[in-house]
């Protein structure tokens, strides 16, 4: 049978025998009368006053938003607060769109119309967020694990302080959205370095579907909490990505209600682990690099046996990914050697994070990875096989696996939240 696999802008079909299990989000249809949904969401939120009575009498405020790796729904759900906020007094020059960009590359030129559409590209200052530069950043004391916490200063001196994002499930955090848009969004590389370390990172729990027990999302929380959120604004969406659910309010409380909405949406059980996995990266923006694409893997190891094979289709437009990204893939052999360098107490380096995840896949499983945007003169230096096509992939694991093999296809790869039936 064919299956369109989410890949790049235009999607690809692949061939898979019949019998294959094809995993997806729930069928839900996007909210409609959404500007009207939109007004009461902000008028009537979860957990604090409405919108329009906490920028009542504020001077100036921040607005942080995902950066392009993000399809939120910016265009849809920005021109409503900005409403508020200028019908509220706020001077349109005293309202920063802030790009919590975290530690990937800023956002500029046509890329910002993309983000958040001509109009407010047009109209509204937009800043973004530079984690390497210590004079835009403010210090707010350590967290409880003992985290630096240095976050954009532009943020911290607004008198009003809003964060919008999408909820969906993550490698790391459990779930995107909420408190992520300030923690990693808007944190220096030293709060990184233990937020993303890897003593954390190795939890069991840090990982895609957990809040409850997760350090992670403890820690981003705190961080994100002391920093100060007045009101976030989060979303859910779709395969189609329309805007299923809106989840205003308080930063935990507004989080919470949304993360147990797309564990629902997004969440598919299977029986048993299956013996070959066949995924994406969701297509753009998310398999920009190679970096991007590894939460494609992460996403699907729950239901892969031990010794089983991923294959992934990511565009990689942008390649591999950030220099720190692509000199530590590049300057080790494979995955043992960069363990080895990660066990060392002294050894950080920006992005070895996502390293960190895909060792912990390739700890369990075998990776053929299928992209049109990977040089060649690197493909055999990523750690993972790199395949012509995924039906090429597809016949060698099941040479190695038997005709019999159990197989499961994820076309949106890291929007669908993986699980089997015993580990649920």
């Amino acid at each position: 049978m064919k299956v369109k696999l989410d890949y790049g802008r235009d999607g690809l079909e692949i061939a898979v025998p019949n019998s294959a299990a094809v995993l997806q989000m729930a069928p839900s249809e996007g909210l409609d009368r959404i500007e009207e949904r939109i007004d009461h969401a902000l008028a009537r939120p979860i957990g604090t006053p409405s919108l329009r009575r906490l920028a009542r009498g504020r001077k100036n405020a921040c607005i942080v938003i995902a950066d392009i790796t993000r399809p939120v729904p910016n265009a849809v759900i920005l021109p409503p607060m900005l409403r508020i906020l200028e019908e509220e007094g706020i001077a349109r020059e005293d309202i920063t769109l802030l790009v919590g960009t975290g530690l990937h590359r800023p956002n500029e030129g046509e890329e910002l119309v993309q983000l958040v559409g001509a109009d407010i590209a047009r109209n509204y200052r937009i800043v973004n967020h530079t984690a390497r530069r210590r004079e835009t950043l403010m210090y707010l004391g350590e967290t409880s694990g003992g985290a630096p916490i240095w976050i954009t200063a532009l943020y911290m001196e607004a008198d009003l302080k809003i964060a919008t994002s999408l909820i969906e499930p993550h490698l790391m955090a459990g779930y995107s959205g909420g408190r992520k848009a300030i923690c990693p969004g808007l944190m220096g590389i030293e709060t990184m370095r233990v937020l993303h370390g890897p003593e954390l990172l190795s939890h069991p729990q840090a990982c895609e579907g957990f809040i409850e027990g997760n350090p992670f999302h403890r820690q981003a929380l705190e961080v994100a909490q002391r920093a100060g959120v007045d009101f976030t604004f989060n979303v859910a969406m779709n395969d189609q990505r329309q805007i299923t659910g809106l989840f205003c309010g308080d930063l935990e409380k507004a989080h919470a209600e949304g993360a147990r909405f797309v564990e629902q949406q997004n969440g598919v059980l299977v029986d048993e682990s299956v013996d070959i996995a066949i995924t994406s990266s969701a297509g753009w923006p998310l398999d920009l690099t190679f970096y991007q694409a590894v939460k494609g893997l992460t996403a699907v190891l729950p239901i892969v046996k031990e010794g089983g094979t991923i294959l992934i289709a990511a565009r990689c437009a942008e390649g591999l990914g950030s220099a720190e990204f692509v000199e530590m893939l590049l300057g080790a052999s494979d995955a043992a050697d960069f363990s080895d360098r990660l066990a060392d107490p002294d050894f950080f380096a920006i992005d070895q994070w996502q390293l960190q995840e895909l060792c912990k896949v390739l700890d369990k499983a075998e990776v053929m990875f299928y992209s049109e945007g990977i040089d060649p003169q690197y493909r055999d230096k990523v750690w993972v096989e790199v395949i012509s096509s995924v039906e090429h992939g597809l016949a060698k694991a099941l040479a190695r696996h038997g005709a019999g093999a159990r197989i499961a296809v994820v076309p949106q790869g890291p929007y669908v939240l993986t699980q089997t039936k015993g580990e649920h």
